[in-house]
């Protein structure tokens, strides 16, 4: 036991701290017992202890009494204990934890008596807060991790005795073999009363519930704030190979009162700048989570794992790391809400040391905790079935920080803990970020890391999104996951690549991504990358612009450009194709729809934010090549982004080309006028009946989306969202059969007057069709040949073909239509709540089961409460026209009624200026449009080509 370890010792001898009355060793209560002290504890009379209890040698004759009973009034009994209750309190809470205060009623009839407080230079915290309880006397209740800030006290035992327990709700049998003591009776016959006979308990006993006696214990606040150590389990210790040090021996706490801005100014410290020789952080990696399953947590840890051992292995490549290289790393875990975290992943941070149970604290000296920070190196490791096991020789301590955050307040949130409070406490090299689910190869973490070692120009990096296909690859089963797995694919062989040529990746993936600390700092007046970052944070108040709080749901592209114009730095950002990640990726439709529609409207407003501020590069020390290259790119993305906002038009009018194309390819006989005698050119009459109900058809799945979109959960329209994509998906269908067909018609009539190649190619129908498809697709299949990585071609590319219309109809027209909606629709969120209660049937007989209040005291006090408010005066009413909130709710929706109006009136004004026919009935302008399409479709399909190009070539001389 280390010093400050400390605990009050139980009495000795047989008798048990406190009188239970359910104790078979315990003697006959007398029925003057005492009286109830102000903390609820039963007292005895001076001189009714037994005679082998010895007396105490301290100030207070009776170790049962608090130091502030001086004297008392002994002469009434003591009121009789209400039957335990499952929900103690008013407000009903699910807790699984249990917490006994000094100063509080104890629920539970058998639990230890209270101590006397020791002398110690701590100030007493024994007056009640402001937050609805008392405090308690020892919150000051822990030694720091390396130094001992207190010292035995001749008052407190050094070693406690075990106290003899016995089930709480079991009671036992009487020696004379009476009845069984109830509840409601636990003194016997004594002092019964027509009340008391009324409340007596009939029946089972309640279940059995599991009982925590909790010890005492004094220390000094470290620095002034809270600072515990907690010995780990003896059967976790077991577990690991390095059995000593307090490092692997204690968990450490700290009961973060302040907010992350504040955390080194307020004194807070980590437990690498303790130790004798401070560590350096080369590597600070961080895993956000809000109430993701133990599985998608263990498999993250896992490729967290897998890396800090193959970084403990680069000796030889490396001089920075070596066998203790993971004393170079930390791992950092912000959960966002105490009340949020799934229980299940609560356990498995148990399992590996770095929570207990039962340790924190919500009140320090009258502050609210506001983050629960756990520390602890862990010798554990997550197997391939994502179990904790023990580590072995296979794996290396990780050096771990949990941070569980009182209240949700958001991802964003979450990284200002990372880098405002423990980032700028640690002064680490290279930060990585990571979504809980999100699993680096075991490699990954490694190469991102060297790449910021081999460039010192590079500010930001990241790797390759891949989404995660199951064993087998039967997740691809799935059209959806099928159809993510090749859009991933794609972007991580055309865009990165291209975008890393030119320094400047317009997204750093938040599931995926590094930065280099030092790049992301802001300068002397407040001003930088990450003070425009965390602006976000506060978007979404009632005073917040819509175009702000809607770019600022793509926070992590704000940050890539403030990276790369920041004022007087050159920083770059690069794509690193051997780091890559698996993640999960939405697998239903409601679930697809909600993701895309934060990425959408973010990533376009920001989009347009980085477009409209492109002069900011200019106060950047980029060089003049640098800069020339930038304003490509800046080309490139306005282009990329009128075609996106047309996209909705431009694929209606496409869908209109092929399908006219096949009602005029009709065969003329020589000689035969194209037109009848009304001057209308002759048509494909199958063509056209097959034509006009699909025309009909693509404008009623076209109407629903919007009618979807507006006002309807993703969640509550799964079915609707599900037959549109089904219903684009079969247009999509027709649409090729209308390009083959046309293309072979072509040919045959070529073929037929015995034309050449080059007068094939010079065909308006081949060349705009043919040519143009063959271009984009066939770019696909060469660029994922030079990547070595050609699979999803073979095995989502068919889907994703298909679902590339429900890009463009259905997931862009929920986009636009909730425009007004800034919050954070991501997967998982359209869970209902339930903690109100479920009402559920008890069986066929109609009847439900509902969680009341029905105690009287508690009725009372719910009444009271109400005629409360009604005698409070009604204050004085100014006019307004309407409150705040709802003129803000006005505002958003009034923005997302003129963006929703301009879109949809903007592509509708295209596809009619498009599709006008002419008086001969040719629609030529509709064919020019659609070949200018086409070939800019492929024209950037080509450039990206030749960035992949360029990117593999610099590549080679890079590694």
């Amino acid at each position: 036991m280390d010093i400050g370890d400390l605990y009050r010792g139980s009495p000795q001898g047989p008798v048990p701290r406190r009188r239970d009355p359910y104790d078979l060793g315990a003697p006959p209560v007398p029925p003057n017992i005492g009286r109830m002290d102000s903390r609820n504890n039963a007292t005895p009379p001076p001189g009714s202890y037994p005679p082998t209890y010895p007396p105490s040698t301290g100030g207070h004759e009776n170790p049962f009494q608090h130091p502030s009973d001086n004297v008392g009034d002994w002469g009434s009994p003591p009121p009789v204990p209400p039957p335990p209750q499952p929900y103690a309190q008013l407000g009903r809470t699910e807790s699984n934890q249990s917490y006994s205060t000094p100063y509080m009623p104890d629920p539970r009839l058998a639990s230890p008596p209270q101590l006397f407080p020791a002398s110690s230079s701590a100030p007493s915290f024994s007056q009640s807060g402001h937050y609805g309880h008392p405090l308690e006397d020892d919150t000051n209740d822990a030694q720091p991790l390396l130094n001992s800030h207190s010292r035995p006290n001749p008052i407190i035992n050094a070693h406690s005795t075990p106290f003899p327990s016995h089930a709480p709700y079991d009671p036992p049998m009487p020696p004379d073999g009476g009845g069984r003591v109830h509840f409601d009776q636990p003194y016997g016959d004594h002092g019964w009363n027509e009340q008391e006979r009324n409340n007596l308990h009939y029946g089972p006993p309640p279940a059995r519930v599991l009982r925590r006696n909790r010890t005492q214990k004094r220390v000094q606040l470290f620095r002034g704030n809270l600072v515990l150590d907690a010995d780990i389990p003896s059967k976790l210790l077991d577990m690991c190979n390095i059995k000593e040090g307090n490092e692997f021996t204690k968990m450490r706490y700290s009961a973060v009162t302040c907010q992350a801005d504040d955390f080194v100014k307020e004194k807070y410290s980590l437990r690498q700048t303790l130790y004798e020789r401070e560590r350096k952080v080369e590597l600070f990696i961080v895993v956000t989570m809000y109430n993701e399953e133990d599985d998608l947590f263990c498999r993250t840890m896992r490729g967290i794992m897998q890396n800090v051992a193959y970084l403990c292995t680069k000796s030889k490549d490396s001089a920075t790391w070596s066998k203790d290289g993971w004393k170079k790393v930390v791992v950092c875990i912000v959960s966002d809400g105490r009340l949020n975290i799934n229980k299940r992943t609560q356990s498995v941070l148990a399992a590996l040391g770095v929570y207990q149970d039962g340790v924190a604290k919500n009140v320090v000296n009258n502050k609210p905790v506001v983050a629960h920070l756990y520390e602890y190196t862990t010798q554990c490791w997550i197997d391939k079935n994502l179990q904790v096991v023990p580590g072995r020789d296979k794996a290396f301590p990780v050096q771990l920080i949990f941070c569980l955050k009182e209240k949700n307040a958001k991802k964003i949130n979450s990284h200002r803990w990372f880098f405002n409070a423990f980032g700028e406490h640690l002064q680490p090299n290279v930060c990585v970020l990571l979504d809980a689910g999100t699993m680096p190869g075991a490699q990954s973490i490694y190469h991102l890391w060297k790449a910021f070692d081999n460039n010192r120009s590079i500010g930001g990096a990241c790797g390759e999104i891949v989404a995660l296909k199951g064993k087998l690859g039967r997740n691809l089963l799935n059209p959806l996951v099928a159809a993510q797995d090749f859009e991933y694919k794609m972007s991580n062989i055309l865009d990165k690549p291209l975008e890393s040529a030119f320094g400047y990746i317009t997204v750093l993936p938040g599931a995926f991504s590094a930065y280099r600390y030092e790049a992301l700092q802001n300068d002397k007046e407040g001003n930088g990358p990450l003070e425009k970052y965390f602006y976000g944070e506060k978007m979404h108040d009632t005073n917040a612009g819509i175009f702000k709080a809607n770019m600022y749901l793509a926070e992590d592209r704000i940050l890539c450009w403030e990276l790369v114009s920041k004022r007087g730095a050159s920083w770059t950002l690069h794509y690193v194709k051997s780091a890559s990640a698996i993640t999960d990726v939405p697998d239903e439709v409601p679930e697809l729809v909600s993701q895309r529609r934060r990425w959408l409207n973010g990533s376009f407003f920001a989009a347009v934010h980085s477009i409209a501020h492109f002069h900011y590069i200019y106060r950047s020390s980029h060089s003049p090549m640098r800069m020339f290259w930038l304003h490509v790119e800046l080309l490139y993305q306005v282009i990329a982004n009128v075609f996106g906002w047309f996209a909705l038009g431009n694929y209606y009018i496409a869908f209109i080309v092929l399908s006219k194309s096949m009602e005029f390819s009709v065969k003329l006989a020589p000689g035969e006028p194209a037109f009848d005698e009304y001057g209308n050119r002759k048509t494909n009459k199958i063509f056209y009946w097959i034509n006009q109900p699909l025309q009909y058809l693509y404008l009623a799945l076209l109407l629903l989306c919007f009618l979807l979109s507006l006002g309807n959960r993703p969640a509550g329209s799964k079915k609707g969202y599900t037959i549109s994509m089904i219903g684009f998906a079969l247009i999509t269908v027709y649409m090729i059969f209308a390009a083959v067909w046309l293309t072979v018609a072509g040919i045959n009539q070529i073929t037929k007057n015995g034309a050449s190649v080059g007068e094939l190619v010079q065909d308006t129908t081949f060349r705009n069709i043919v040519m143009s498809l063959l271009a984009t697709y066939g770019l696909y299949v060469v660029a994922s040949l030079l990547a070595f990585d050609p699979r999803h071609m073979v095995t989502s590319f068919v889907q994703y073909l298909l679902l590339a219309p429900s890009y463009i109809n259905v997931l862009n027209v929920y986009a636009f239509s909730n425009v007004h909606d800034v919050s954070w629709g991501t997967k998982g969120s359209d869970k209902v709540s339930e903690d109100l209660g479920v009402v559920k049937s008890s069986g066929d007989s109609g009847e439900v089961t509902v969680d009341v209040f029905s105690e009287q005291k508690d009725l009372n006090a719910i009444y009271e409460a109400e005629l409360a408010v009604l005698r409070t005066p009604v204050p004085k009413q100014v006019k307004k026209s309407g409150s705040e909130q709802q003129r803000q709710e006005d505002y958003y929706k009034n923005f997302r009624t003129n963006v929703l109006l301009w879109w949809t009136l903007s592509n509708a004004a295209l596809a009619i200026v498009i599709l006008r026919v002419g008086v001969d009935g040719q629609f030529k302008i509709a064919q020019t449009y659609m070949a200018v399409m086409l070939y800019t479709v492929a024209g950037l399909a080509f450039f990206r080509f030749l960035g992949l190009v360029v990117y593999l070539v610099v590549r080679l001389f890079m590694i």
